[in-house]
């Protein structure tokens, strides 16, 4: 059984469909959001990404502004502001201003993944970037200990999160700070023991701070529930579908419908990476995704499922939210 006392949140990526113009994809996370709050879910987390034809967010402190105008309780993040591609003080004065227009409900989570293209990286001026200077930097603006005072002054802490691989865990622990966690670090489609040495590793070397007096994991992962799981299997084809093609054209496309997917001519390398990343995912039915989820969150002794599954359909990934906050013992 999955302890219903732990976090329950979604991140929604505002992934684009094959037909629709951009604008559905940023409306649709907004709808989300607000069926999200209603659900009972913790939070709501949004991404960033640049250039990218299957994903239109791109902006998560404005999108962020807006889902705050939808909702009333529900916490909001981002998962995450990628560091390397702002300054410390604009990203700090952005989530500043979110927590005095929706105080108490937002998190900043943050991330060092490079732009998607060169000419992406290009646009954005990547340059080498000291990424546990620039957090440290960025926590000093908002909790007023930096050398220029923050305007506007945020309402009360904005919790700073790391998205972290093996060696973003090792920065969030000597600064003390939550962590967010997926992929591989997981084990659910491969060999867990060095993602749970890894996070071993991290909660050993945590040094407590003001904001985290000890180590927190959230764990993010493609979660998708049906009434079957051959249905289960169909939601995550077109988000299996546009990684693979993602990995072998360079370009990550937006959603396809199922049927599209299916008769879709694909290479050997393709399929095998649509079954990697439809075997790194949980999805099925209720009691088959608690079952997993279950397992999952004791193993890594999360307190946090920051649940990340899209798919093509809406009312389809509206019903697996519903299902999923059931087996949460949240209640609508």
């Amino acid at each position: 059984m999955i302890d219903t006392g732990l976090q329950l949140s979604v991140l929604d990526r505002s992934r684009t469909r094959a037909g629709e113009p951009d604008a559905a994809a940023l409306h649709g996370s907004l709808a989300r959001a607000s069926d999200a709050e209603r659900l009972g879910f913790d939070g709501f987390w949004v991404a960033e990404h640049h250039g990218v034809p299957g994903v239109a967010g791109a902006a998560p402190a404005v999108l962020l502004a807006a889902v705050a105008g939808r909702t009333t309780t529900i916490r909001l993040g981002s998962a995450g502001v990628m560091l390397p591609h702002h300054q410390p003080l604009v990203v700090a004065e952005q989530f500043a201003t979110l927590s005095t227009l929706a105080p108490g409900r937002i998190d900043l989570g943050l991330g060092r993944s490079p732009g998607f293209t060169p000419p992406v990286r290009r646009a954005l001026r990547e340059t080498d970037r000291d990424f546990p200077a620039d957090l440290g930097e960025l926590r000093a603006f908002l909790t007023g200990t930096a050398e220029i005072t923050l305007h506007p002054q945020p309402a009360g802490p904005v919790p700073l999160h790391v998205l972290a691989t093996g060696r973003g865990l090792q920065v969030a622990a000597g600064l003390g700070l939550p962590v967010i966690v997926g992929g591989p670090l997981l084990g659910v489609a491969g060999d867990p023991e060095p993602g749970l040495e890894a996070l071993a590793r991290y909660r050993r070397t945590f040094r407590p701070s003001a904001q985290q007096p000890r180590p927190r994991v959230a764990i993010s992962l493609d979660v998708l529930v049906a009434d079957t799981a051959a249905e289960a299997a169909d939601l995550l084809l077109p988000e299996a579908w546009a990684m693979a093609q993602a990995r072998t054209t360079g370009v990550f496309p937006p959603l396809e419908p199922v049927a599209a997917v299916r008769a879709a001519a694909r290479t050997p390398r393709q399929q095998q990476y649509l079954e990697q990343t439809a075997a790194a995912a949980i999805a099925g039915t209720a009691a088959q995704v608690e079952s997993r989820l279950a397992e999952l969150l004791d193993r890594t002794g999360a307190a946090e499922l920051v649940a990340a599954g899209s798919t093509s359909d809406r009312a389809a990934l509206a019903a697996s939210d519903a299902a999923l906050a059931a087996l949460f013992g949240r209640a609508a």
